[in-house]
């Protein structure tokens, strides 16, 4: 699911004066507002989108933490709730001429006949109805990006990760399954933002990325090593070692006119696939080190090797 882009909803950039974005807000207001497009739908998801990021941009610290952090990181810390806590939504109604009245229903789903409520400006849009009188809402899904070394994907992990949700800092434990490469998710259920009105909480994926190696680089679940070796060597032939990830050395025979970037293969010995129980495979890149500069021995060797036609 694409992320809100507050700035793109009300079409400025990301460097705009609070007056810009005020102005920009108005001109849509004045087009989507419920009172002008007469119970069109599309027009009042519109006005929803364009009044919430309103009250996040024209908020000194509520647009500071969205720069920051970005649209996922600032919804783990501002719920629906937060994002319009003590926003005046009346004043400006007001000074546009627009009327103020049927805000509540579009963010309310409607009064409904026999229903009351009272809407206030100064407050929360969403406390419009008594609890009895709103269904209860389930808390949004949260995704964390887990960084994790490639040791820590072949052996699995304990981490521990720091969340703020409602307003209050968590600390939760997370078990990192073996073969969790970037990408592949954990759902932590009822581990989200919690739910309104008694609703559920919603749910916590842990979404991992692989930090990089110094020695290995990876491809999936296949591991990648360079390994240089000599001319002569790539000719006649010869036998190196090969570390892997798990502390090994593995004797790797070097067939008799290897080629430059030719890759071995030493089969089982990468990342452990999550679920299926068997390795992907590591490959060692043979890279044939030429010399820039010869000495006279090695210059003549290679002058008979040429007239040899080699």
């Amino acid at each position: 699911m694409a992320e809100t882009d507050y700035y793109k909803t009300l079409g400025v950039d990301k460097n705009a004066s609070e007056n810009n974005i005020k102005k920009a807000y108005r001109k849509l207001a004045m087009k989507y507002h419920p009172d002008r497009t007469q119970g069109n739908k599309s027009a009042e998801e519109m006005f929803k989108k364009i009044s919430e990021a309103y009250a996040v941009l024209s908020d000194k610290e509520k647009r500071q933490q969205y720069d920051t952090f970005g649209a996922s990181g600032f919804r783990q810390r501002y719920t629906q709730e937060d994002i319009f806590k003590g926003f005046n939504f009346g004043d400006i109604f007001r000074e546009f001429g627009l009327g103020d009245g049927h805000f509540a229903n579009v963010f309310m789903g409607g009064a409904g006949r026999g229903r009351k409520f009272s809407f206030g400006f100064g407050g929360d849009p969403f406390g419009a109805y008594t609890s009895a009188q709103r269904a209860p809402v389930r808390g949004s899904d949260l995704v964390y990006e887990l960084p994790l070394t490639l040791k820590e994907v072949l052996a699995g992990a304990s981490k521990t990760i720091a969340l703020e949700q409602g307003g209050q800092h968590q600390k939760i434990s997370v078990n990192v399954p073996k073969g969790m490469v970037t990408g592949k998710k954990l759902r932590l259920a009822g581990k989200g933002q919690p739910g309104a009105l008694g609703g559920p909480p919603g749910d916590l994926y842990i979404q991992a990325k692989v930090l990089d190696h110094p020695v290995f680089s990876r491809v999936d679940h296949d591991l990648y090593i360079d390994r240089e070796i000599r001319l002569s060597d790539a000719l006649l032939g010869t036998k190196i070692q090969i570390p892997t990830l798990d502390g090994k050395d593995l004797n790797l025979k070097i067939p008799a006119g290897t080629q430059h970037h030719t890759k071995l293969r030493l089969k089982g010995f990468g990342l452990p696939k999550m679920k299926k129980g068997h390795r992907g495979d590591l490959y060692a890149r043979i890279l044939v080190k030429v010399p820039k500069r010869l000495n006279k021995k090695q210059k003549a060797v290679v002058e008979e090797l040429a007239e040899a036609g080699l």
